[in-house]
């Protein structure tokens, strides 16, 4: 029965790639967030497809999607809901907000103020929001996908790095390809492309434990360690990796694992999935952020460490 499951990943990627072309390994690091429980930041240019994506996902899995526009007067309140009195019943009811859905988009996450920011990382960590000192639960699914703008800072406020901690992973989708783009431009129906449900919601929780089950030899898990130790001595970065970052990045890599169709990690997975969980954690020397310099000092850290040759388990 779990091989039939995870057999439907595959299916799955393909039907989000009916509505974006040529992305295959963002959608496929995007559904391995999803398994792995995380959630993830896109940071991209506008119109590259990603709302499209996310809502796409929501249907293929037979989720709930919310949108949630992020602006400077953003309210807490208006992400997870309020109590409010009802003058009928003498009771106060709690209705509501946006939050209590599947996939939640959280648009221009960058564009609220902190406060606002911070509805969202109980949300994120427990899957549950307090109010008024009653806890409530959100959807065992629950999965944030936020956007920001990575060319247009005025205005927007930047992510602490608590919050940012909490995305398992830092996506880009950026531009299609020329004949990607061509295909879409030709293709005028893109938008209105027939989604199927790929997985229900049961198989999703299956999958999710299905990922603690995948394999992770203790020499791929040292090589991960030393990767994440790496990157705390290294000569130009201030913060490295977290011991929290460090677990996202084996649960990751299980989680991407299996999309691959494997039941056991390699070297070359966390490899792979090094820039999308290391590029939003790390701090370069200088206090300056710059995404070339980022990717040069993550492709130093995979050349300098050495890889195991010992076989890991088939």
């Amino acid at each position: 029965m779990q091989e039939e499951i995870v057999g439907k990943i595959p299916r799955l990627i393909d039907e989000v790639e009916k509505v974006i072309f040529g992305k295959r390994e963002s959608i496929r690091l995007t559904i391995a967030a999803l398994l792995a429980g995380g959630h993830v930041l896109f940071e991209d240019v506008p119109g590259v497809g990603k709302t499209m994506m996310i809502k796409t996902l929501a249907k293929a899995i037979s989720g709930t999607f919310s949108r949630i526009q992020f602006t400077p007067d953003l309210l807490p309140s208006d992400i997870t809901g309020v109590t409010i009195f009802n003058s009928q019943t003498n009771q106060f009811e709690f209705r509501q907000g946006p939050i209590f859905t599947t996939i939640l988009l959280a648009d221009e996450i960058n564009r609220t103020t902190p406060r606002s920011q911070a509805a969202l990382l109980e949300a994120m960590s427990e899957r549950a929001v307090t109010i008024d000192n009653h806890t409530h639960l959100l959807s065992s699914h629950f999965f944030v996908l936020a956007t920001q703008n990575p060319i247009e800072f005025e205005g927007t406020y930047p992510l602490p790095e608590a919050q940012l901690d909490r995305f398992l992973f830092r996506l880009s989708i950026g531009y299609p390809s020329f004949d990607d783009e061509l295909n879409l431009m030709l293709n005028s129906q893109q938008e209105e492309a027939q989604i199927n449900q790929v997985i229900t919601s049961e198989e999703v929780e299956e999958l999710k434990n299905f990922v603690a089950q995948v394999y992770v030899d203790k020499q791929v898990a040292k090589y991960g360690l030393k990767l994440i130790t790496a990157s705390r001595n290294h000569p130009e970065i201030v913060l490295g990796i977290s011991p929290r970052g460090s677990a996202a990045f084996i649960q990751g890599a299980r989680a991407y694992a299996l999309t691959q169709g494997r039941t056991y990690v390699t070297p070359e997975d966390l490899q792979n999935i090094l820039p999308a969980t290391f590029g939003h954690r790390l701090r370069l020397k200088g206090g300056y952020h710059d995404e070339k310099q980022l990717k040069l000092v993550m492709e130093q850290l995979i050349e300098e460490v050495a890889v195991p040759v010992r076989q890991v388990r088939k």
